[in-house]
């Protein structure tokens, strides 16, 4: 199981100006954590709470019908090219590139096993399209578009131009390199996949786009990539048991949830920080950003993301955490045991860098990682430590969950509503009518000269 390590947001570590008496708070609000969790468990089943994804890792069903469509297109694909934004590509970024060997496009078919190649368009930006539509042979990429409510602007824009260059190189036969995720009963991509004759695949009910990185929305692409996806739900079922403890002092979930409620509403960190001690982690905190931004920022109220990976970031982020504004909670996360061992050569031993020769970059990594800890303490700077034990599809799913987790408990103790982002749908609203959609048509003008003051 993952470990959370607290100890270094403590009033006897980083004093009281800054620490928290964690055993004290812990047993301050174990009554309130107990009927959180409590509610949230009793909740997640009625229709309109949209707790729905607590129950993904156990949708046995969901999980056969993607195992099955991978089966039938084996080996007919060179690649995987994912259309979506949000949601609905964050966590299948951080996933696949956690899971997969790095530099996985960069591999020989030999090296991938047969296994395709996967790109995720995920932004609308006009040189990227075009650059990705001149990478990839179309006639052999599988299109998965995913969007909930089947018309999102960026997503069906993107999809709406490769669907006519498959029409135009493909024939009839374009729609076998297409498959859809979306809503079950409504949206314009739910009616094209039944007009046109894609494969489907749909987000259950009750399932906002930012928790759901373990329905089909996730699944598809990593079974398509063969990554595991029974570990993935192994992983999910035996932390949704562990997060099921109402003992606070027993749920890492819940434990993080309040230390950083407390340092927001007690001590002024409101930029929570989230750092993993590996590359192959680079992503994770940008689909943790989308998580905690639109899940807490309400109502003028909330914690402001901000990413980093180590080491890299020691050198162009540890100046600001370590004198600038003491206004952050920092959580690493660290990685028990690499995949692999990489040996520094002994050489340049009369140098200033011999020291280095014989130790291993893992060795490196984790000084670097308990440096920039107890530098942070030397500074008076409050952290968690996440430790995982390696990187692979039952720990991955592990840490996204209770992350998941942490998210609804937190707005729980604010008080929040962590499943709608009004303030999104409001920009929405904007587009449609730059663009020109029906019925939004009043809003044009005053959008317009709204603008003219920008």
């Amino acid at each position: 199981m993952l470990k959370l390590n607290f100890k270094n947001s403590d009033i006897s570590v980083i004093g009281e100006e800054n620490g928290l008496n964690i055993e004290n708070e812990f047993n301050n609000y174990s009554s309130q954590v107990a009927d959180i969790i409590k509610s949230l468990n009793q909740r997640k089943d009625k229709p309109g709470e949209w707790l729905q994804w607590m129950n993904l890792g156990y949708n046995e069903e969901t999980v056969w019908y993607v195992k099955e469509f991978a089966s039938l297109v084996d080996g007919r694909f060179d690649n995987i090219l994912v259309l979506g934004i949000g949601g609905s590509a964050l966590g299948g970024l951080a996933v696949t590139e956690a899971l997969l060997k790095p530099y996985w496009n960069l591999l020989t078919k030999e090296q991938r096993k047969g296994l395709p190649k996967i790109f995720f368009l995920d932004n609308i930006d006009p040189d990227s399209i075009n650059g990705i539509l001149e990478a990839l042979d179309l006639k052999k990429t599988l299109v998965n578009v995913i969007t909930k409510s089947g018309d999102t602007a960026e997503t069906m824009s993107q999809f709406m131009i490769i669907r006519d260059l498959l029409q135009k190189e493909l024939g009839d036969d374009y729609r076998k390199n297409i498959v859809a995720t979306t809503d079950k009963k409504m949206g314009i991509l739910r009616q094209l996949a039944d007009q046109e004759g894609y494969k489907i695949f749909y987000v259950p009910d009750d399932v906002g786009g930012r928790f759901s990185v373990f329905s089909s929305v996730g699944l598809v692409p990593f079974a398509l990539v063969g990554l595991d996806i029974d570990q993935i739900m192994n992983g999910i079922k035996d932390m949704d048991l562990e997060l099921k403890n109402t003992d606070i002092h027993q749920n890492i979930a819940a434990q993080g949830a309040l230390i950083n409620f407390l340092m927001d509403r007690n001590k002024g960190k409101n930029i929570s920080v989230l750092m993993p001690y590996s590359s192959r982690l680079k992503y994770i905190p940008s689909w943790f950003s989308q998580l905690w931004a639109e899940s807490l920022g309400k109502g003028n109220l909330g914690l402001t993301p901000l990413n980093a990976v180590g080491a890299t970031d020691q050198h162009s982020l540890l100046q600001l955490f370590n004198e600038g504004p003491n206004n952050k909670l920092i959580t690493f996360i660290r990685i028990k045991n690499f995949d692999t061992t990489l040996e520094i050569p002994k050489i340049f031993e009369y140098t200033g860098i011999g020291y280095l020769g014989g130790k291993t970059v893992n060795d490196l990594m984790n000084a670097e990682a308990d440096s920039t800890i107890v530098s942070l303490i030397d500074y008076k700077r409050p952290s968690l430590t996440i430790t995982i034990d390696k990187i692979d599809e039952y720990n991955i799913a592990q840490l996204l969950y209770m992350f998941e987790v942490q998210t609804a408990i937190i707005g729980e103790l604010y008080n929040i509503n962590s499943f709608d982002q009004p303030a999104v749908e409001q920009s929405k609203n904007y587009i449609y009518a730059l663009m020109g959609r029906a019925g939004f048509d009043g809003s044009v003008e005053v959008l317009r000269e709204k603008l003219e003051l920008v």
